[in-house]
């Protein structure tokens, strides 16, 4: 008001203005607690210190500012005191006027200030009829803290791309300053303001100021421990070990340090993700522990399991009344009947929707689910009878299988080994070389298992036949003397029967873990973090493989975070619910010791798992060995769906090889990315050496396939998979019972309740399938590969149309998804259990689906 009463008096309304509209979301929107910030930002709107905005020239550069694009006046957010904002969370649009200033010109960024107390989210700015340029979009989607956090302005670009060599003279100090701000400078506790990306190493899973027992080797910085780089939070080392960084309370979960732009956004946070995680740790555990004490630990048999998605008794008083009390949010509640019957509910999973509710343990579904399932990244082709272990005979004597072509010759449909191998029909999932460096420290644990190998024969009809598993164990005398296996084949009826469903269920123990650990953890998770830091650190807002890889990054930090803190940390959930139990992080560094990035690629994949051949003449440039493999069939389509889209995008803004030469912030992003957020393997010969277009389009595919397609081909099938956890159980607690024992006598008298007994408890069960529930579910703002939050995110068109193909093609490889699946030829795609293979169809709605390609690792 006061700003409107001077300008009239100077007559400043005369000249020519620009009218511009900004999007934002006030923080009060989202924190209703928060009224005294709120009300403070209005007293000072009445005094004239409210937010203002200041155009920056893309043109005229100022000489007395270090030759940066001058800057004209100030202008102001205007009706901040009387813009209604909506009582749930959303946007509000705010008008401003600027001075239109000859010597601004084009305006290519503006600086805001915050001079409120409380800080908001900035979507946009969008300025109309600016004289020989037209409406100027800025797409911001920022948190602007007040102006006294801030050591420098804060700036926004237009949605523009730069190569660094293309910026216009007066933007590029501004675009150099804002990459400085952004690595900060390697010291201190990080606040919630700072918009810090650094490097740390795992130094945090561990919290010995609680007991001596929880402390954790540090991950990464060592060649016994190699490990990706995650982001520094700056927190004090811990009182009885420097090395490790303290730990926040339970309660404070929330607020560990990830950048602000990094964190859920307000729809993901309220709908279920982050208070649903707290929850689970907070109050469930506790609860289902209070619930297991007064009732025997054990299921009885697979219909006490049913139960669990029929609804179960929660005893009544406290600790119900607890449950409801502390879970805020709808998702969770509504595991809690409010009838008063105090039914705990789990949704059914699909694994278990059919008809027949035990086809989940037919030999089938078993081997189906390695092409299909939720881990379908490990089978390989065996090339070699018997398989043999690469591990180092010095160190662990003999670990060559001991599996014979006798017991499985009569079974490969009257071929012989040699041919079964020359045809290529024989495959196995080796869980062995793996697992046996660990397993003797495991088995001290409440956890006792093998380390298995499973050999498989492809049939006429395309699916696999499992022939044998074998289950190891070290040797008693110690490591170097090799390892002391049995061999189990396929039964169907009395105690053999139950052994073999034993026998699978070792292996799928085994698998369950490897999945968890690496296939998810490791090779989504961990290995993404640092590109997020590294693009962030090196390349601007206005580059074009920032603007590229910038949605595959979304809520991965946050996700990383929460992840440490109170999942894969000493006691965490995984330790509680996965059988490497305190050795399952370190398990995954030494895994770590063999990644290679260019082998995350899924054609590489395949060829090195032999599961595929290069053939020129083939779909993708290969031939797949196992024509019926989902994972395979649909991942090749996305692959090369992303690739065409990365090469027409990076073409577009790359010319020649030297132009990637050239381009000093690529070379700083990759070398950063290599000897820094990968520094344990910099050393690694195999990294693409950034020099020419093809390394840049084969690069950022691999990113975006790994963050995308791959991170939901493992993820999303955890619930329909294992919600039912007798189908993969990830817990073994007692071997296979021996001939002469009460174990064996109970398996030959009631094979359920001692297939029970050895498998996940029933604490463990309820902790994992509430936690599975809660990662394998959409959350409603969730954007899929061949999407993005918004239609103005450049101004160039060959990009823009350019996406829209790429989305086009995903549409078109769903329709091809769909028809695959309802032709009975690909026996592969549904199985016994009747569950259709969705886990790579591109779109989906939110909530737990089974389907849908996020574009990033977001859960």
């Amino acid at each position: 008001m006061l700003r409107s009463i001077i300008g009239a008096i100077t007559c400043e309304n005369d000249r020519k203005k620009i009218r511009g509209t900004v999007v934002l979301m006030k923080k009060n929107v989202l924190d209703f607690t928060d009224l005294r910030s709120s009300f403070l930002d209005r007293v000072h709107e009445l005094v004239g210190q409210g937010v203002s905005l200041q155009l920056v020239s893309a043109v005229h550069a100022d000489p007395t500012n270090g030759l940066r694009g001058k800057v004209g006046k100030p202008a102001y957010l205007k009706g901040w005191i009387t813009t209604i904002t909506p009582l749930k969370a959303g946007e509000s649009a705010f008008k401003v006027t600027f001075d239109h200033d000859e010597e601004i010109g084009q305006p290519g960024a503006f600086i805001i200030r915050n001079n409120h107390r409380s800080e908001f989210y900035l979507r946009t700015l969008t300025l109309e009829d600016v004289p020989g340029h037209g409406r100027i979009h800025f797409v911001c989607n920022s948190w602007v803290y007040p102006a006294d956090k801030y050591d420098t302005d804060r700036v926004f670009f237009t949605n523009q791309t730069y190569l660094p060599s293309e910026t216009p003279a007066p933007l590029r100090r501004y675009r150099e300053r804002e990459l400085v701000n952004l690595r900060g400078n390697g010291t201190g506790e990080l606040k919630e303001w700072d918009r810090v990306y650094d490097y740390a190493y795992y130094n945090d899973l561990g919290n010995p100021d609680r007991d001596r027992k929880y402390a954790r080797p540090v991950l990464g910085g060592s060649a016994d421990y190699p490990y990706p780089r995650r982001g520094r939070t700056g927190r004090p080392p811990s009182e009885t070990d420097p090395n490790t960084e303290g730990r926040l309370p339970l309660l404070m979960s929330l607020n560990i340090y990830v950048p602000r732009d990094e964190r859920f956004g307000h729809i993901k946070m309220s709908d279920f993700l982050a208070y649903a995680l707290k929850a689970l740790v907070q109050f469930l555990l506790p609860e289902f522990e209070a619930v297991c004490d007064c009732t025997p630990n054990e299921f009885d048999s697979f219909q006490d399991v049913f139960h669990l998605y029929e609804g179960f008794k929660v005893p009544a008083g406290a600790l119900l009344d607890k449950i409801k009390d502390n879970v805020p949010l709808e998702m969770l509640k509504e595991l809690v009947r409010t009838d008063g019957e105090g039914l705990f509910k789990f949704p059914t999973p699909q694994v278990i929707k059919a008809e027949d509710k035990s086809a989940w343990r037919t030999d089938k579904e078993f081997a189906r689910e390695m092409l299909a399932g939720v881990n379908p990244v490990v089978i390989r082709r065996l090339k070699e009878f018997p398989p043999e272990s690469k591990l180092d005979p010095k160190f662990y004597g003999n670990q060559n299988s001991s599996i014979t072509k006798e017991r499985i010759e009569n079974h490969l449909d009257g071929l012989t080994i040699n041919q079964a191998l020359e045809k290529k029909r024989l495959f196995i999932l080796d869980h062995h070389d793996t697992l046996m460096p660990y397993l003797r420290r495991i088995n001290t644990t409440s956890t006792k298992t093998y380390a298995s190998r499973t050999v498989l024969f492809l049939k006429d009809d395309g699916t696999l036949k499992p022939l044998a598993i074998e289950l190891s164990l070290p040797h008693p005398d110690g490591d170097k003397f090799g390892a002391v296996s049995k061999v189990y084949t396929p039964a169907e009826y009395g105690v053999e029967g139950s052994i073999w469903q034993l026998a699978k269920a070792y292996a799928a123990v085994n698998d369950s873990g490897h999945h968890q650990l690496l296939s998810h953890w490791l090779n989504t998770h961990a290995v993404i973090e640092p590109f997020v830091i590294a693009t962030n650190r090196q390349l601007s807002v206005l580059h074009p493989i920032n603007k590229l890889l910038h949605p595959h990054f979304r809520d991965t930090m946050n996700i990383n975070a929460l992840a440490r803190q109170i999942l894969i940390n000493a006691g965490g959930v995984v330790e509680s619910t996965v059988y490497p139990s305190k050795y399952a992080m370190e398990m995954s560094s030494v895994v770590y010791k063999n990644w290679a990035f260019i082998d995350q690629a899924l054609p590489a994949d395949l060829i090195n798992r032999g599961m595929a051949e290069k053939d020129p003449d083939g779909p993708h440039g290969l031939r797949l060995v196992l024509d019926d493999y989902p994972y395979a069939v649909d991942g090749l389509e996305i692959w090369s769906a992303i690739e065409s889209w990365v090469e027409d995008y990076c073409s577009f803004y790359y010319k020649t090889d030297e132009m990637v030469q050239k381009d000093s912030e690529l070379q700083s992003w990759w070398k950063e990315l290599r000897e820094e957020g990968h520094g344990d393997k910099k050393d690694e010969p195999r990294w693409p050496k950034m020099q020419t277009v093809k390394e840049l389009i084969n690069t950022c595919t691999i990113i975006i396939w790994m963050a995308s397609a791959l991170h939901a081909a493992v993820n999303f099938g955890q619930y329909p998979y294992a919600g039912f956890l007798p189908n993969r159980p990830t817990i073994s607690r007692r071997f296979m019972p021996e001939e002469g024992t009460p174990e064996y006598e109970e398996l030959k008298s009631n094979p359920e309740k001692a297939f029970l007994k050895t498998i996940t408890a029933q604490l463990q069960t309820l902790l994992g399938i509430s936690l599975i529930e809660i990662l394998s579910r959409h959350s409603s703002d969730e954007v899929y590969l061949g999407q993005r939050d918004t239609s103005k995110w450049t101004l160039d068109a060959t990009p823009l149309q350019a996406f829209e193909k790429f989305g086009r093609k995903l549409a078109d490889i769903e329709k091809k998804i769909i028809e695959r699946n309802g032709d009975e030829r690909f026996k592969n795609r549904v199985g016994p259990v009747n569950m259709p293979y969705t886990l790579l169809y591109p779109s989906s709605e939110g909530g737990l689906t089974g389907k849908g390609i996020p574009n990033s690792v977001s859960i």
